[in-house]
Parts: C-alpha cells; structure tokens; sequence
C-alpha cells in the first residue's frame, strides 16, 4: 500500500526512517518476562513501556508488545509533524491515530479531546480519504523522550489466544503468553535459526513456535506425549516434526534448545535426571533457554553452560525460572 508524496509534478514513495517506536501492555506478574523478552529482542529494555529502535518486530509475535509506529517523520515539535505531513498523498483511505502510552511529564500530558482534535488536523492536512472506522491504512502519532513520532501504525493481534484451548492439555503446561515469549527468548530473530525442544511435552512452546515461523523440532521420551504433542500441532494447522525418544539420542546440531524441564506427574525427572538432560543438551546446542521451578544453576555450570541472562515468570503464588545460556 503506497504512500505517496506530493513534489510538483513527481510521485514518489515516502520511505521509513528505519526506526519503529513499540508501546507494551503486561501485568505486574509479567514485567520479568516481558523485560527478558524485550532484551533478546532489542538488547534493551525500558520501564517506561514505550520503546524505540531500529530492529523490525511484528507486534503480534510478542505477547507484549500492543502496537508499533513505523517511523515516517519526526520532529521537535508537534508542529515539525503538522508541516511534513503536508506532502502526503493518498491513493487509499486512512486515519490518525494518537496513540495513548507516551512519556510526556504529568504536566504535559494530552487529555482526551486534545488527542482527538490533534487527529483530526493531521488528517485534514493529509491529502486523501479519511476513514475513521474501515481505513486500509493507519498512521500513528506519539511523542517520546522530547520528540514527536509520526508514522504507519500496526496493533498486535492476540494469536496466542486462538491456541488456549487445544485437544490435549497439561495442567502444569506453560500458558500460552509464556511459551510464546519463551520461544522468542530462544529465538529472536528466525531467520536461519533451527530450534529444538527436546522435552517439549503437549507441545505448548511447538505451537507458538511454529505459529511465528521458527525452524523448531520437538522430542520427548512419553510415547502419550508425543502424540498429543502432534495431535495439538494440526490442531492449529501447523507443520512440525515431534519425535519419540531420550535428549541422549539426539545427534543434530542446534542454534537454540528449549527445556521446559519435566517435573509433573506424566514426565518426572529426579536431579540426577535434570543433569542428565543439561549434559546432554551442552553438545548439540549454542543457546539454551531453561525454563525450571528449581534454582539450577549449580547443574547448569556442571554441564558446561554459562548463564547471560535471567528472568521470573510468576502466576499468582506459582513461579518459574527462566534461564538463558550460552
């Protein structure tokens, strides 16, 4: 979809800027996790929950990420903004958006009205169709750390939500934000990255896993498992490969490996079984991302991982470790 800019009688494209302002939503349980989720993503992380960088994250692979402004123009002040946009023309229907999380100090922020009188002068200057309620594209308006950001604006969609309900469930599986969070913990960026979860349970990391095209294989030793494992992959109309048998036998090399390790009734593993898996996770994997309702850092170390990186994910009184290796 194009936007177009108006320079006498040329018409040329507008490009992005190459930078993205994201704004998150998460609980006080998930600020932990959503932190250790915004540093694999950007090596960052800010309390603020708005954030700016130059790396390209679809919104709705985070389950925390709530919307994103891709970059078009910028400026000091709200007026900078009101004059760039002049030279926009659209060949499609649009709106303005103000978008609401911003770091203004409290004695400068925008009520509501404000806002929407400032949306509607942006799109009276924009050359085109405005489109309050169907537009074919959005623009976002935010101010951020004394500068003011206009651009094209995403909102996250809840995929992870259409996977709560599959056809075979663990009482003690991870939820859903979890997992997908885990999985990009792992895997930040997919390209070229082959990941394995070889405990991988019902299959709860698989499918958000594979739901965000990450190269992922799954493996456990419960034939029962296994099959729910798979059974809950076509569920969602998913492809992925889930293999029966121990981590030992496990002879490819990975860039990441997710452990959710076992401790429910289905798949219990003693301590000398926890350090099993570990060693035998150690030669075949770059990057280890364990998740654990145990401190093991000790076995960690005695398998040969060194931790870079850490977070809690709490649910109510109920808390896991989740621990980044390398």
């Amino acid at each position: 979809m194009k936007i177009i800019k108006k320079d006498g009688n040329k018409v040329n494209q507008i490009a992005p800027t190459g930078e993205f302002i994201y704004t998150y939503a998460y609980t006080d349980d998930e600020e932990s996790l959503c932190h250790l989720e915004m540093r694999s993503f950007f090596g960052i992380e800010t309390l603020s929950k708005i954030l700016k960088s130059s790396i390209n994250i679809i919104p709705s692979r985070s389950p925390f990420i709530k919307e994103r402004i891709e970059v078009l123009f910028e400026g000091d002040e709200l007026s900078d903004i009101l004059k760039q946009v002049e030279v926009i023309k659209m060949e499609s229907t649009f709106k303005v958006l103000f978008v609401k999380i911003n770091d203004l100090d409290t004695t400068e922020k925008i009520n509501y009205q404000q806002k929407r009188e400032i949306e509607r002068e942006i799109g009276l200057i924009i050359e085109g169709e405005a489109d309050v309620h169907h537009p074919d594209i959005t623009f976002g308006l935010v101010p951020y750390e004394g500068r003011w950001y206009f651009g094209k604006y995403m909102k996250s969609e809840a995929i992870w939500l259409r996977h709560l309900k599959k056809p075979r469930e663990y009482s003690t599986a991870l939820s859903t934000r979890v997992a997908r969070a885990v999985a990009n913990i792992a895997v930040p960026n997919p390209h070229g990255i082959k990941a394995i979860d070889p405990c991988c349970g019902i299959g709860t990391v698989l499918v958000e896993a594979l739901s965000m095209g990450i190269d992922i294989v799954g493996r456990d030793i419960n034939p029962l498992v296994v099959l729910g494992s798979r059974e809950n992959i076509a569920h969602f109309g998913l492809t992925g490969e889930v293999d029966l048998g121990p981590i030992a036998e496990v002879t490819t090399n990975y860039d990441a490996t997710i452990i959710d390790m076992p401790y429910n009734l289905y798949t219990h593993a003693t301590p000398e079984d926890q350090l099993s898996i570990l060693k035998n996770a150690r030669p075949f994997t770059k990057k280890l991302v364990l998740v654990t309702i145990d401190n093991i850092d000790h076995m960690l170390e005695e398998a040969g991982f060194t931790i870079t990186d850490r977070c809690i994910a709490k649910k109510g009184v109920f808390s896991r470790e989740i621990v980044v290796c390398q």
